[in-house]
């Protein structure tokens, strides 16, 4: 039997799939880890475990199907991160995650005024320079660790590194490169060294292909350590959200690709360019497409840590309890900022407001109020998208949360879009093992992965979830000020 192996590396774990090339699931595995917090704002991960884990799932996946010959490899991963490695391809530091890592603040202001401002960063690389970008974090090592960047000499990010391991080259994707503020040129399609050279100088940049292109081939070297066939072709890859919305056909002018997970991601496909302080332009996964592009800091990562907070139940038992709070879960309204916050806000200050509180709360209704709070952020994302200049005409879900139909209707009710829900919602991995079978025999997304069925607003919340959405957005204004107080006394 002919299959294909998808592995992406997330923010809480490395799953993987083993497919047919019609996209039946025919393994699949998981590998739990954590990332590493040494300081408020500090976010990182060691880049050895991403390849001893691809390791670990792809020996596992294809010996519960020995007789599977397997004919391309995907990869993708949690991005854009800023994995450095010194002349030997060894890590000289952990890796330092995407927009969850805040550390850059005061590189970010810097270098927005030594590169001419929002306007001259969002004409040339389709975003200006937030937690998200990879330059003000090599700026950062820089500054607060020069040794450290004396002995850097390449980049990579989780999908990059582990098709190095995989093939022994070194590659990047475009849409990861157009992440990468302020080193790529968006509509040249390719690095942009002047600026290149000023903020990362002695920074071998990697080649550039799209996702769906061929990396290389599987080595003799990774053959031994993974159990795949030497000779077999390994996608470049690209960043998980990106994947995410190729596993479920949500690239197509005027989709919104909406992924539960850790956090919360949102890609608009576009035809033209759109340029806002408040959003993310990037190209496509895919050669010819465009992107628009937004991220919370938060979202299943409140929910665990409630969790955590209660001892621990079983999810299953606090969605229920969620679901019987009812809208406005007795008087609370949530920001679910506990990490700072990303699109619209870009506000790594910004912190976790919980409005309303009194004894007769429970943590069921504590529960409900972070779904909803998640619901509000989407709709403030999609009135942002919109008023700059996205058209979205179609939303699909995908990622762990479309499990908890709880979840899925909540935000359905309070944005009043409906979401399609698809057969498979397994997320990146799906997604790249699709973009691996184009390697081999070409079939469409839709086909792959089709919609099974759509989850309509219910009418008699929109009302309530009207009034709850406007206290939403006037409670983050009149309490920054003091959540900023507070993050500046957080500061290890």
């Amino acid at each position: 039997m002919e299959t294909v192996l998808g592995i992406d590396v997330g923010t809480s774990s490395t799953k993987g799939v083993l497919t047919t090339l019609t996209g039946e699931v025919l393994a699949s595995g998981v590998r739990e880890h954590q990332v590493a917090r040494p300081r408020t704002g500090h976010v990182e991960m060691d880049p050895d475990v991403w390849w001893e884990e691809f390791a670990s799932l792809s020996r596992e996946l294809t010996q519960a199907h020995p007789a599977a010959q397997v004919k391309a490899v995907g990869v993708s991963g949690m991005g854009p991160c800023l994995a450095l490695v010194d002349g030997e391809y060894r890590p000289v530091r952990p890796a330092i995650l995407y927009g969850v890592d805040t550390r850059a603040t005061d590189e970010i202001e810097e270098w927005k005024a030594r590169l001419g401002g929002d306007d001259a960063l969002l004409q040339r690389c389709g975003s200006t320079l937030t937690t998200q970008a990879v330059g003000p974090k090599v700026a950062w090592v820089a500054r607060h660790e020069p040794d450290v960047h004396a002995r850097a000499r390449r980049f990579f990010m989780p999908a990059s590194w582990l098709a190095f391991h995989l093939t022994g080259e070194y590659v990047l994707d475009h849409q990861s490169a157009s992440q990468s503020t302020p080193l790529y040129d968006i509509e040249a399609r390719q690095w942009y060294r002047p600026w290149a050279d000023q903020i990362a100088p002695g920074l071998e940049l990697p080649t550039l292909k799209w996702a769906g292109e061929v990396a290389g081939q599987v080595t003799a070297e990774a053959s031994a350590a993974t159990g795949l066939p030497v000779g077999v072709p390994v996608t470049v890859g690209t960043i998980d959200a990106w994947s995410e919305a190729l596993s479920v056909d949500a690239h197509n002018p005027g989709d919104l690709m909406l992924m539960y997970g850790t956090t919360l991601f949102f890609i608009n496909t576009v035809t033209e360019p759109v340029r806002d302080v408040s959003l993310w332009g990037t190209v496509g996964a895919l050669e010819g497409t465009r992107n628009v592009a937004g991220g919370m800091a938060t979202s299943g990562a409140i929910t665990g840590w409630l969790r955590e907070l209660f001892g621990s139940p079983e999810f299953a038992v606090l969605v229920e309890e969620a679901d019987a709070a009812g809208v406005g879960a007795h008087g609370l309204v949530m920001l679910p900022y506990f990490a700072g916050e990303r699109t619209p806000l870009m506000d790594p200050d910004a912190r976790g407001v919980i409005a309303g509180l009194s004894l007769r709360h429970t943590r069921g209704d504590l529960y409900r109020a972070a779904l909803e709070a998640t619901g509000f952020a989407v709709r403030h994302n999609i009135e942002t998208i919109e008023e700059a200049g996205g058209s979205i005409e179609r939303i699909v879900a995908v990622g762990g949360g479309t499990k908890s139909d709880v979840w899925a209707q909540i935000v359905t009710d309070i944005t009043g879009r409906p979401q399609v829900i698809p057969r498979e919602s397994i997320g990146a991995s799906y997604g790249i093992a699709w973009l691996a079978t184009q390697l081999v025999t070409p079939i469409p997304a839709a086909e792959w992965n089709p919609p099974v069925r759509v989850i309509e607003p219910r009418p008699e919340n929109a009302q309530a979830y009207e009034e709850l959405y406007e206290l939403f957005r006037s409670l983050y204004p009149a309490t920054a000020p003091i959540a900023h107080a507070l993050a500046a006394r957080q500061q290890d």
